[in-house]
């Protein structure tokens, strides 16, 4: 991996300053008993700072992969970046802000102020998921060295990106809303993350997921975190490869990597189909329960056939070196080119 001292520093910053948050959110936890929509009232910017941290962190180490051989492509990753650094610290302030005022920060539509307060939150999220976009495409153009790399990379931005645009599921109104908004009636709320019961109702341990309806948050956070969880399984499998002969095949990593994108993005969407149905994570039913063994059968197949297809009895490259048979190992997954 590239050295962190290259790492898109707007991005690692803001991190750090997540991480203080969320001991500070985690004290809040502990100290304050007061309540909002069903949770602790400091949960919330607890779980937002934790996320931002892995999300920022990821995006910072990605961008410092873009080399020096081009540079106005990295410079506009570098200004991207430094729009979604900005635009999720905005975030932040405007959830603790809400906390301060013991009120909602999402969906609040009770007074003016909190109506405008949600929808600057809106348009943070909006220049947030551009400038994701921006440093996405610029990835996707760009070659590392170690092609599983660059796959899990350019499959993992897809599937934040899309993660991410669920959100925008959460801010249309609901049945409820749409009639009351009907009749004529003033609306407090606009817009949930729940699914077919209220928001604040039974929640899952630690996360608050809905356990009693569908939940839109599970996708959308599922989807943002591949950002982390495809190239760690790339880590994974060069951690693996000297002691087992097929993974030193970069062709085997990079087909495991297909395989796991494709499964990511298949449960992804089961996820999204099982919360849009009003369906608890923790309750499943027949059909979701028949389309997860589904997605785990083409998974195992998958991959079987990724393995089957490695050259049996690969010789070992040495460390830090490939040739154009396309064998890299461990120590070549930091070198990145243009």
């Amino acid at each position: 991996m590239s050295s962190w001292r290259t790492w898109h520093r707007p991005l690692v910053v803001f991190s750090l300053l997540m991480a203080l948050w969320a001991v500070g959110s985690a004290i809040g936890i502990a100290a304050d008993d007061r309540v909002l929509t069903g949770a602790p009232i400091w949960a919330k910017p607890f779980k937002f700072s934790v996320s931002f941290v892995a999300y920022c962190l990821s995006l910072a180490w990605m961008i410092s992969l873009l080399g020096e051989e081009r540079p106005r492509l990295r410079r506009t990753a570098w200004w991207a970046g430094t729009v979604v650094a900005v635009a999720s610290a905005l975030e932040m302030v405007l959830i603790t802000l809400q906390v301060l005022r013991r009120v909602r920060s999402h969906f609040n539509s009770a007074t003016p102020f909190d109506a405008q307060v949600f929808s600057l939150m809106g348009n943070t999220v909006m220049v947030l998921w551009l400038g994701t976009l921006v440093v996405a495409v610029l990835l996707w153009r760009a070659t590392i060295a170690d092609r599983a790399t660059t796959w899990s990379i350019r499959i993992s931005t897809v599937l934040a990106l899309t993660g991410a645009a669920l959100a925008f599921l959460m801010v249309l109104p609901t049945p409820e809303q749409q009639r009351r908004e009907a009749a004529g009636l003033e609306l407090a709320e606009s817009g949930a993350h729940s699914v077919g019961v209220p928001d604040g109702g039974p929640g899952m341990f630690l996360t608050g997921w809905s356990s009693s309806g569908g939940d839109l948050r599970i996708p959308h956070f599922f989807g943002m975190h591949a950002l982390q969880l495809l190239p760690l399984l790339v880590l994974l499998l060069a951690a693996l490869a000297p002691r087992h002969a097929r993974l030193r095949d970069e062709r085997v990593r990079v087909r495991l990597v297909l395989v796991a994108g494709a499964v990511y993005a298949a449960l992804l969407a089961l996820l999204t189909w099982q919360a849009l149905r009003g369906r608890p994570l923790v309750h499943p039913d027949g059909a979701t329960l028949g389309a997860a063994a589904a997605v785990l059968a083409g998974g195992v197949l998958g991959v079987l056939a990724a393995l089957s297809g490695g050259r049996r009895g690969a010789a070992p490259v040495e460390e830090g070196h490939g040739h154009a048979g396309g064998e890299v190992v461990a120590g070549d997954l930091g070198a990145h080119r243009q």
